[in-house]
Formats: C-alpha cells, structure tokens, sequence
C-alpha cells in the first residue's frame, strides 16, 4: 500500500500539489488522468523523491517518512521500496540491454553479477525481449527501450511501480506492444500507479481512475463511474476534449 497525506510541491511562488491525499491499495492499479499542467508527473516525482515535496507524509507498507525532514536513509528506502518508469526510458546509453536491468541489482541491491545477469535476462524475456539481451538503446525502437525500462524497474522488485506516461514518447503503432507487456504486469497483482492519457488503457486495466486539475484531485473511482457518469463539471469538460466519442453521461 502507499499512502500520501497533505502532500504539497511548490516551484517558488507555484503551488503545483495543494495538500493531495491519496491511498492506493496493495495490488491495485490506480490510473491518473488529467490536463498538462494539473501535477500528474509533479506527484510521481514526489513519490518518489525525485522532487522533494514541500510537505506532508508518504507511507509504503510499514515505512513512512515525513517529507520536510526526510533523511538521506529515509529517501534512499523510499526508493528502494519503489520504481519509476520515465516517459523517456532514461537507459544508460553505453550499457547494453541486460547491463541496463542489471545495473540496480549490482549497485543497490549488491547482486553478484551471474545472478544479477540470469535475473536480468529473465526479466528481458518476460517483457518480450529475450533476443536483445546484448543489443544498445541506440539499436532498439522507443517501445523495446521502454520494455527494457519496464523490465529494469521489475527487476528491484519494488513494492509499487510509478509509470510516467510511458507511451507519449513512443510513435502510435508501437504504443500497443508497451501497453500490454504493462496490462500482463498487472494482472500478476503488482501495485502500479499510471499516469497516462490512454483511455482505453484505463478502462480496461485500472481499478481506480484518479482525475487531477490544478493540483488538487478533482474526483476519483472506478473506471465505469468516472467515464460514464462523471460527478464534477470539470471531468466532464476534460472527458469531451478527449474522448472522440463520448461513453459517459452527463
């Protein structure tokens, strides 16, 4: 389970998060929509601490820290007990595949590195993968490289995995291929938290659809309550804009 109680982010004067509560069950997969600007990646990036919150407290399983005086210890097990997925893939561009997935476990978790590599190729195949195990980003589409990002955030077995729109930098025929190496993910009961503007991605795989504008939740529920019968003027209005064909009443 993670847990966000009062979490706020302010770049200067811009609020960006304005004091989000928000609890994602164990084995749940949460999905995040909303407009640019409304704070979807700001919050990922706090939940992770790649961004360092303003305030409030974020909780995984039994650990919690307090935002404004997290230690260095603190956020060093916040992460271990998470894993982001970027939109870019973010691989190292002189590792090959498997040295990609395998560059956590041998840093962080201090694998050896022949266990380390027979995980790692596991991992590659289990993401469709199993014939690029030596090939460089540079010789990889944007889907197999975001594959690999996939297959490198499974491998530190985190107790919840932040996607970060992974399908926006990739052309449209390859974001199928990501789409459903993530729905079989899911469906092994790993808690995963997806922002994305992939609506039939979040229909289809998500138990819960979180919609933000603003930097606040405007309104969450499941899937069939928030695209068929949205409670908030603003979700409606977003909704129209995006759905070319509306299935949700009004």
């Amino acid at each position: 389970m993670i847990k966000l109680t009062n979490l706020s982010k302010s770049f200067g004067r811009q609020q960006v998060l304005k004091s989000i509560d928000l609890t994602v069950n164990t084995g749940e997969v949460v999905v995040i929509l909303g407009p640019s600007g409304s704070g979807k990646t700001t919050l990922l990036r706090c939940m992770n601490y790649l961004e360092q919150p303003s305030g409030g407290e974020i909780a995984i399983g039994s650990f919690s820290l307090r935002c404004r005086r997290a230690s260095k210890k603190e956020i060093h097990e916040l992460r271990q007990r998470s894993a982001m997925v970027f939109q870019q893939y973010n691989l190292f561009r002189h590792k090959t595949a498997l040295e990609n997935v395998m560059e956590g476990l041998i840093v962080v978790q201090k694998w050896p590195k022949a266990k380390a590599r027979e995980k790692s190729a596991a991992l590659l195949e289990k993401v469709g993968l199993a014939g690029k195990l030596d090939a460089y980003p540079s010789q990889l589409s944007g889907g197999q490289q975001q594959r690999v990002g996939i297959a490198r955030a499974l491998a530190l077995e985190p107790e919840v995995i932040l996607f970060d729109e992974p399908t926006s930098a990739l052309d449209p025929e390859l974001v199928g291929e990501v789409l459903e190496v993530i729905r079989r993910i899911a469906k092994e009961g790993i808690t995963m938290i997806v922002v994305t503007h992939e609506m039939g991605f979040a229909r289809d795989v998500a138990n819960r659809v979180v919609f933000m504008d603003g930097g606040v939740i405007v309104e969450e529920g499941t899937p069939a309550e928030l695209f068929q019968n949205p409670r908030e003027e603003r979700t409606r209005q977003f909704l129209k804009r995006i759905a070319p064909v509306p299935n949700y009443s009004i």
